[in-house]
C-alpha cells in the first residue's frame, strides 16, 4: 500500500511523539509498504491561532500525489487528524489537552474566562467533527481513549506499541540510582522525584536524562534542597547511553500527571527494572501494579521516597518486580499495530 502517516511537530524538539512517528514509519516499511512521512510544523501560541493550525492541515488533500493514489492517510495528533483523504486512520497519541482536561489547571493557557470557553468549545467541536471522519479511530492507550469518549462522544480503540528502544533494552546490574527518563516540564512532575531524593537516604542518587523548559526550575530546586551532589542532569543522551542508564539503574521512577501512554513506563520494564508511579499518572497505570511489577504510590515525594528506599534496601524485590515487568512488556509488539491500522 502506498500510506503517509501525517506529524505535527515543534520545530528543534524531538520527544515520545516524534519517535512514535518515526517507529510507525519504520515498521509499516518493514512490512512491504511504501510510506512517506508527511510534517508540518506545529505553534500552540497564541492560543487565538489554534484554528488556524487546524485550518493549515484541513487545506491539505492527500488522496493522491502526481496522478497517483495515496492507499491511506494515518493521522496521529492534534491537528493532523484535520487532513482530508477519504480513507483516513487516526492513531490518536493525544488531543491538544490544554483545551480538555488540563483547562483551569496550571498546566494550560485556558482559563475559565468567557473567551477561553467559547475558543475552547470551538475547538472542540471541530475535533469531534473531524474524528468522526475517521474510517477508524485507535488511541495509543486506554486513558487516551476514556478521554475522547469523555469529550467527544466517540469510541476509539486503544492499540499499544512497543516503545521506541524495544529490542535493544538489556538488564544490567542495580546500582545506587534511580532513573528518570522524558522531557523536563510541568506535567511530567520530575520535581516530586528531586523532593523525594531530599527525603530519602544519602545513598541513592538520580539521573535525569531529558530536556525542557524546567530544566533550570529543577537544577535550582536541587540546590535549595541541599541534594545538588546527589541530582545528576544529563540532557538528551545518544541511544546508548540512555539504554546502558536503564540496563544499570536501581528503578525508573515516572511520576505524570494523567499520561498519555507513558512509554518511559515499558523501556524500564524491558531492562528489567521496577518502575515507580503515581496513582494520577494515567497511561503507566495500564501497566504498573503496585507490588506485582513496580510500586503505586500518591502523587507525593515522601511516598515515593518511601518507594524507592524499599527497593534500596531489597535488591532482590527490586529483581523479582523488573522481572515481572519485563514479562508485561515483552508481549506488545509491532506486529499487531501495522496490521489492525492497514487492514
Amino acid at each position: 500500500m502506498r500510506v503517509v502517516v501525517c506529524e505535527a511537530y515543534v520545530p528543534f524538539t524531538y520527544g515520545g511523539a516524534e519517535r512514535h512517528v518515526d517507529g510507525l514509519v519504520a515498521e509499516l516499511r518493514n512490512h512491504g509498504h511504501d510510506v512517506q512521512k508527511v510534517a508540518i510544523p506545529f505553534k500552540w501560541y497564541p492560543k487565538r491561532e489554534l484554528p488556524a493550525q487546524c485550518a493549515l492541515w484541513r487545506l491539505v488533500d492527500l488522496a493522491e500525489c502526481n496522478g497517483e493514489r495515496i492507499d491511506l492517510a494515518i493521522a496521529t495528533k492534534f491537528p493532523t487528524y484535520f487532513v482530508r483523504h477519504p480513507r483516513k486512520v487516526t492513531w490518536l497519541l493525544h488531543q491538544y489537552r490544554a483545551i480538555y482536561d488540563l483547562a483551569g489547571t496550571p498546566w494550560s493557557e485556558f482559563t475559565h474566562e468567557e473567551r477561553d470557553v467559547r475558543l475552547r468549545a470551538k475547538l472542540i467541536d471541530l475535533d469531534t467533527e473531524v474524528l468522526a471522519e475517521s474510517t477508524r479511530l485507535f488511541t495509543n492507550s486506554g486513558n487516551t481513549a476514556a478521554r475522547v469518549r469523555k469529550y467527544n462522544g466517540i469510541a476509539a480503540e486503544p492499540l499499544y506499541h512497543p516503545p521506541p528502544l524495544a529490542g535493544r533494552l538489556t538488564a544490567g546490574r542495580f546500582d545506587d540510582y534511580v532513573l528518570s527518563v522524558g522531557r523536563l516540564e510541568q506535567t511530567k512532575r520530575v520535581d516530586l522525584i528531586v523532593r523525594a531524593i531530599a527525603q530519602s537516604g544519602g545513598g541513592v542518587r538520580l539521573v535525569v536524562a531529558g530536556s525542557g523548559s524546567q530544566r533550570a526550575a529543577l537544577e535550582a530546586l536541587a540546590g535549595e534542597l541541599g541534594v545538588a551532589d546527589r541530582v545528576a542532569f544529563v540532557g538528551d543522551v545518544s541511544d546508548a547511553a540512555l539504554i546502558d542508564l536503564y540496563a544499570n539503574a536501581l528503578a525508573v521512577v515516572f511520576p505524570p500527571y494523567d499520561e498519555d501512554y507513558g512509554y518511559i513506563t515499558l523501556e524500564g520494564f524491558l531492562a528489567r527494572k521496577p518502575v515507580i508511579t503515581t496513582d494520577d499518572a494515567g497511561g503507566p497505570l495500564e501497566f504498573v501494579a503496585d507490588g506485582v511489577n513496580g510500586f503505586v504510590v500518591a502523587p507525593d515525594a515522601g511516598a515515593i521516597a518511601g518507594a524507592i528506599a524499599r527497593l534500596a534496601g531489597d535488591r532482590a524485590l527490586a529483581r523479582r518486580l523488573g522481572d515481572c515487568g519485563f514479562e508485561r512488556a515483552s508481549a506488545i509488539s509491532w506486529r499487531g499495530v501495522v496490521e489492525r491500522l492497514v487492514e
